[in-house]
């Protein structure tokens, strides 16, 4: 006996002393002699049943009596195929038969018998006397290989074993009387290819104690579990359990008896281990291994006990002592005591992309599978007198659970962590809850037995008020309660006189924490219910043979139309009678309202073992909430779904308003996510720790053999299935209907793939040619999407090359759906038709369209897709067309190294952006020696074709960037593509190359690179304040202001425009004197007053501009008290002016690191023009300086110093009309204008004269030798020109990383030069 648990004492509880076993006295009463081996005993009722190896049934009564009753010959028995047929039945004909195996049924009234020679069969009395007159059998004609037998009360069902391994299960024809195969469980070859039909026969079989499943053990050894129609739970005939770690197979456990405890929540087992040979000893000497008794523990559904959960879309699995919840739930992360409490489970709203804060929709954490899940232990003060837990329910929210045990029941707050039991424990033990319990609202609702009145109760507890029932509402029934479900107000109780009775529920008004039940409505079943135990599960649901459209009221759409019985495995749907005159609502009142009466019922569908509804509505989403959800086992699952017409026009008569849809499920299901087209269940998974064990002791421990069990959490997407049902039944319309209701899912595309994948397989590879093939229908029906082109070619890469004929046959020529792709612009989507068109055309045509995709790629700067390009044309060139180019890869050459084309020169640029993602590629840069292949990448095969093609290419792309002036593009175009932008400038120096337009060059490089232009110095104004002129020039200040990201800062400082400007006017302003002076001490002097920004670095920058302008603001020119304030700074006036004069005039920092590198390649490259262009931006006079000395030095292009001469003549036009910010530095950099032009027109003088081939040919030669030259020349310079740069560079580190995380969508590059 067990150790917990007590009688059942009615009347006031005990001490714990007497909470123990009951004490237990055995004695002998009396012996009786049946002459014969005793093969089967089974207790009927008042009576014992014994089966006698003579072929003789004995019944004996329990006082050991036969009250003169002859045993009954089983030659005697006639049998057939059914009652019909009745007398007419043939005898066994045969000596020596007897009974092996038998079990009573007792809702079927008779016994389920396996025959010694292996057929099977039902006894039952034709009447209610117990002779061999009155016996009659029934077999089925195709067992002949039966071993044992385990009977189904509640589902009415025989399950005999067989030899084969299989285990077949038969029930009862009611009308004809005869057996009729259910299902069977047999282990797949699929499933376990091999041990199927090694398994030997079955052993032993037994249904759990609440019905919902059967354990099925073999000759050979082996455990597996089966829901009540045969969907598989566990089987240890495969993956951990058959094998160790190594790879070795484990001897399978055989199980010599087994038997069921208390509510199913542990099998016990008594292992037989035959004599078998160790293998550490030599000599074969066999050891006996000693029987033991084992122990499983076993979690279950909730369902499987109070299926009034089933309207829930939480995952509630119950131990003996212990609750498992789906964790992450909505519900939890809403409260923050949960979450800090609960760290180890991390909320979902952190986890899931795309979790939204509505409660509809679950968080995407709630959705997919994982181990985590939310143990509730169940209070042990509760459990000392009431184990084991029989019922439990959680409410709609999911932070309230409440269970019953032997007696009384308590409840759990998930958000408080906190246990509520009875005060007063009297109270607790004289209530038994009968029919399960359910949450409406804040309150519990039972139905129990009151023990002291011996009366049957129900009861409404309120959550929140204390657990007692001087605060319940008891209502008193006239039956015992089998079940209980809550509908919207509505309870609905069925009782065990077959009845089922409807009663509204609400809250008082008298106070809030009353709840109020009025019977509404009793409906007798007692005509259609042969026995009340039978009945699995009882709901009311909105659902109806009708949808909603064609009531003539349609409010009445979602109130309780049906209720829907589970009977032994028939779902039966009884609907109100809507024939009658209809009353209008707002006629009576609503206590008063007489309901509807029912229909008589109808069969819905068989082998159901659980139903899913929901009271909720969503326009939306219609299909998906009204229909009505059933799993069936081992068939799958099946849905109910409601068809509506179209823009609601009307319905034609002769379509049905619903449809049932089957459908395969690889998870068996415990709840349903109406909105989100999910179903949720848990599967045992298995981790090993056996390697902790040495396997050289003669036994192995049978922990070893066993691997640790943990419980697994699964969702499965069953979307694709019922889109599919619906095409196959030429219901697409319906399916587009129901699918447009879902595409805002996260997992639509993927729903889709799956359908076109499913069915492509499925026709592709079949045998025979099918008559009416869905895959056209499935290409036409995905076409309606916008993502048809990305379903059709993750599928067609996910699916085997021989079926891609058929696929594109049906969807379209791959060619095209490329074209499609790079119309829509959808450049990734095309590279992967790419890969698909390389296999399946010649390489001309990939070649071509890879081309255009290149050219797209790079038009929109995608530098990944046009790295991937370069390589897929090189391959096709190659013959390497078997490697199809892949997904990026981090150790590609390319996508590593940004700048690597100073191949043999002073600088080469190295990546430090380890940390940054690899689509992003705005990569910090310094300058060192050349590393890395790409420059040998690109000079290896320079001979071979493909290479040159792709050259061509690339340059007719830098060509086209040069003429549009896109600098920064083009920057970004040679660092992320490794392109030789030094040597391509050098060649194209006089074409592409050339500034054709100076003035549109600077407002381009102003525009792209976020540079301000500079602003007028306010003193050429006599007095602004004065005259009123400040306005104007404010005005232009404001213009020049917007496009400069430190000055827009103060517009938080919530100051006002004009009051900026004018406060900006008041500090700038050096006099004219100032300037004149600058400009006559040439270069030197302006060196000096840009040092100190310089070495500042960024440190100060943003900072001192806010507070400068800050303080000036308030104090509105007000000059004395501006010297008060900065004299603090020991800063001079004309030092804050030059400050304030750089940061107007600076663009970020990134731009001037941009603008610099590039001005760097200008100059390797000769092209002074764009040289000059950089200078004049970037107002650097030395940089002038420097293109003087190279031009003094050495032979340049007389073109080019023209261009260059007339270009700055432009340029100081537009200066003096449009931007006289220019004209101060223009005014700076005069002498070395007036150099230049000297230098032109000496140039010009003697090539008028010189022949011309003279003229070109040193032009074509110098190109290296000039470029050696400046490049040491420049050298020396741009060590002077960037030292206080490279000093920086240590501390801008920091702040140049963050500029990286930057959201650049061209990939920039950030370098400093050294």
């Amino acid at each position: 006996m067990t150790t917990r648990g007590s009688p059942q004492v009615k009347g006031t509880p005990h001490f714990k002393e007497e909470q123990c076993a009951p004490a237990l006295n055995l004695e002998m009463r009396k012996i009786l002699d049946l002459q014969a081996p005793i093969m089967s005993l089974q207790s009927v009722l008042e009576d014992l049943l014994v089966a006698t190896s003579d072929g003789l049934l004995h019944l004996i009564h329990w006082e050991g009596m036969t009250n003169g009753r002859k045993a009954i010959n089983l030659c005697t028995v006639p049998f057939s195929v059914d009652l019909q047929s009745s007398r007419a039945g043939s005898f066994l004909g045969f000596e020596d038969v007897h009974i092996r195996d038998m079990e009573y049924c007792a809702t079927l009234d008779g016994f389920a018998v396996v025959f010694n020679d292996g057929k099977v069969g039902f006894i039952t009395p034709v009447s209610s006397r117990f002779t061999a007159e009155q016996l009659h059998g029934v077999w089925p004609q195709d067992v002949v290989d039966g071993t044992c037998v385990a009977v189904n009360n509640k589902y009415r069902l025989m399950a005999f074993g067989c030899a084969s391994g299989s285990v077949q299960v038969y029930t009862i024809d009611n009308t004809t009387g005869a057996m009729l195969l259910s299902h069977k469980l047999e282990l797949t070859a699929k499933q376990y290819p091999d041990i199927w039909n090694k398994t030997g026969a079955v052993k032993l079989v037994r249904w759990s104690p609440d019905n919902s499943v059967v354990i099925v053990t073999w000759e050979y050894g082996g455990l597996s579990l089966w829901s009540v129609f045969g969907a598989q739970l566990i089987c240890t005939l495969g993956g951990d359990f058959a094998y160790r770690s190594d790879g070795t197979k484990k001897d399978p456990l055989k199980i010599n008896s087994m038997s069921w405890g208390a509510e199913g929540y542990h099998l016990w087992v008594i292992s037989g281990f035959g004599s078998q040979n160790t293998e550490n000893e030599s000599d074969s000497k066999s050891v006996v291994k000693q029987p033991s008794i084992l122990l499983f523990q076993f979690l279950k559904s909730a369902l499987t006990v109070n299926p009034c959960m089933s309207n829930q879309e939480q995952v509630l699995l119950q131990g003996e002592d212990r609750l498992y919840l789906n964790c992450g739930e909505a519900s939890q992360t809403q409260n923050p005591r949960s979450t800090s409490a609960h760290s180890d489970h991390k909320p979902s709203q952190e986890k899931g992309p795309f979790a939204d804060g509505s409660s509809e929709s679950q968080s995407l954490s709630t959705l997919l599978g994982h181990r985590h899940w939310h143990v509730v232990q169940i209070s042990s003060t509760y459990l000392e007198s009431n184990w084991p837990i029989r019922f439990s329910a959680i409410d709609k929210l999911g932070q309230n659970i409440a269970v019953v045990g032997k007696f009384g029941f308590a409840h759990y707050s998930l958000l408080t962590k906190k246990w509520k039991l009875f005060g007063n424990i009297t109270q607790e033990q004289n209530m038994i809850v009968t029919g399960g319990l359910a949450w409406w609202n804040d309150f519990i609702v039972l139905a129990c037995y009151n023990i002291s009145d011996h009366q049957e109760e129900l009861r409404v507890y309120l959550r929140t008020s204390n657990l007692d029932n001087a605060f319940a509402h008891v209502t008193k029934t006239q039956a015992e309660t089998l079940l209980l479900s809550v509908f919207r107000d509505m309870v609905i109780v069925f009782r065990a006189d077959c009845s089922i009775c409807l009663y509204s529920i609400e809250r008082k008004s008298d106070g809030p924490n009353t709840a109020g039940i009025q019977v509404l409505q009793e409906v007798s079943m007692s005509r259609y219910i042969p026995h009340p135990f039978l009945v699995v599960s009882v709901t009311l649901t909105s659902v109806s043979t009708e949808n909603g459209i064609t009531l003539k009221m349609p409010q009445q759409a979602r109130d309780a139309e049906s209720i829907m019985l589970n009977l032994a495995g028939q779902l039966i749907m009884m609907q109100r009678d809507r024939s009658g005159p209809q009353i209008r609502e707002k006629d009576s009142n609503t206590n008063q309202r007489k309901l509807l009466p029912f229909c008589p019922p109808v069969v819905l569908a068989q082998s159901v073992e659980n139903v899913w509804t929901t009271c909720r509505a969503n326009k939306q989403k219609r299909h998906l909430l009204e229909a009505l959800w059933l799993s069936c086992g081992g068939s799958g699952m099946k849905v109910w779904l409601p068809l509506f017409p179209r823009d609601h026009r009307k319905p034609h008569s002769f379509l049905s308003q619903r449809i049932m849809l089957p459908f395969h499920i690889n998870i068996y299901p415990l709840a349903v996510l109406f909105e989100d087209a999910l179903v949720l269940g848990a599967v045992n998974d298995t981790v090993l720790y056996d390697s902790l064990y040495t396997r050289n002791s003669a036994r192995e421990q049978l922990e070893v053999l066993f691997p640790f069990c943990v419980v697994e959490r699964t969702s499965q997407i069953y979307l694709h299935h019922i889109l599919r049902q619906l095409l196959v039944r030429n219901l697409g319309e319906q399916a587009l209907l129901l699918a447009q209701s879902c595409a805002a899912l996260p997992y639509f595309p993927h729903v889709l793939e799956l359908m076109l994948h499913e069915v492509l397989e499925e026709e592709a590879t079949s045998r025979e040619p099918i008559p009416d093939p869905l895959l056209p229908t499935v290409a036409k029906f995905i076409t309606e999407f916008p993502l048809f082109l990305q379903t059709v070619v993750h599928c067609a890469r996910k699916t085997e090359y021989a079926l891609w004929n058929y696929l594109f046959a049906a969807v379209g020529n791959p060619k095209d759906l490329f074209e499609e792709c790079l119309m829509a612009q959808d450049l990734d989507t095309a590279a992967s038709y790419l890969i698909i068109l390389q296999n399946m055309e010649v390489p001309a045509v990939s070649r071509q369209h890879a081309t255009l995709l290149f050219n797209t790629a790079l038009e929109q700067s995608k530098w990944d897709l046009c790295r991937h390009m370069i390589r897929f044309l090189k391959a096709i060139g190659s013959g390497e067309s078997e490697t199809p180019p892949s997904t990026p890869t981090a150790q590609e050459p390319s996508s590593s190294g940004g700048f690597e084309f100073f191949r043999n020169r002073s600088i080469s640029l190295s990546q430090s952006a380890e940390n940054v993602p690899a689509s992003k590629f705005s990569l910090q840069k310094t300058l060192s020696m050349p590393s890395g292949p790409s420059g040998k990448r690109w000079s290896k095969d320079s001979d071979c074709a493909e290479n040159m093609y792709i050259d061509m290419m690339l340059w007719r792309h830098a060509r086209r960037l040069l003429e549009e002036v896109r600098l920064k593009d083009l920057g970004c175009f040679a660092a992320q593509l490794g392109f030789e932008l030094i040597s391509w400038l050098c060649k194209e120096r006089t074409r592409a190359a050339r500034v054709d337009n100076f003035v549109l060059a600077l407002k381009r490089l102003h525009k792209d690179f976020l540079w301000p232009l500079p602003i007028i110095p306010a003193s050429s104004l006599s007095s602004p304040f004065k005259n009123g002129k400040y306005r104007t020039v404010g005005e232009q200040l404001l213009t020049s202001q917007s496009a400069d990201p430190f000055l827009n800062l103060e517009i938080d400082a919530g100051i006002s425009n004009v009051q900026r400007s004018r406060s900006w006017l008041g500090n700038i302003g050096p006099t004219h004197h100032e300037i004149d002076t600058a400009s006559s001490h040439g270069p030197q002097m302006q060196d000096a007053f840009l040092s100190p920004l310089s070495n500042k670095g960024d440190e100060c920058s943003i900072g001192s501009a806010t507070d400068l302008t800050e303080s000036s603001s308030m104090v509105d020119g007000d000059w004395t008290m501006v010297d008060e304030n900065f004299s603090t700074l020991s800063l001079t006036q004309s030092d804050l002016e030059h400050i304030s004069m750089e940061l107007a005039s600076k663009g970020p920092h990134k731009s001037q690191v941009q603008l610099r590198y590039l001005l760097h390649i200008f100059m390797e490259a000769g092209c002074l023009d764009w040289c000059v262009v950089i200078g004049l931006i970037l107002r650097e006079s030395s940089i002038i300086n420097q293109i003087l000395v190279i031009i003094q030095s050495s032979e340049v292009d007389g073109e080019m110093l023209q261009n260059i001469k007339t270009g700055l003549h432009a340029v100081d036009r537009w200066a003096s009309t449009d931007c006289p910010g220019y004209k101060p530095f223009l005014n700076i950099i005069k002498p070395q204008l007036q150099k230049l032009s000297e230098i032109t027109e000496e140039q010009v003088q003697p090539e008028a004269f010189q022949a011309i081939t003279v003229g070109k040919t040193p032009e074509q030669t110098t190109p290296r030798a000039e470029e050696n030259r400046s490049s040491s020349s420049h050298g020396s310079i741009s060590q002077g020109e960037v030292g206080g740069s490279s000093s920086v560079s240590r501390k801008e580190e920091d702040t140049m990383r963050a500029e990286e995380e930057e959201p650049f969508q061209d990939g920039t590059y950030d370098c400093s030069v050294s």
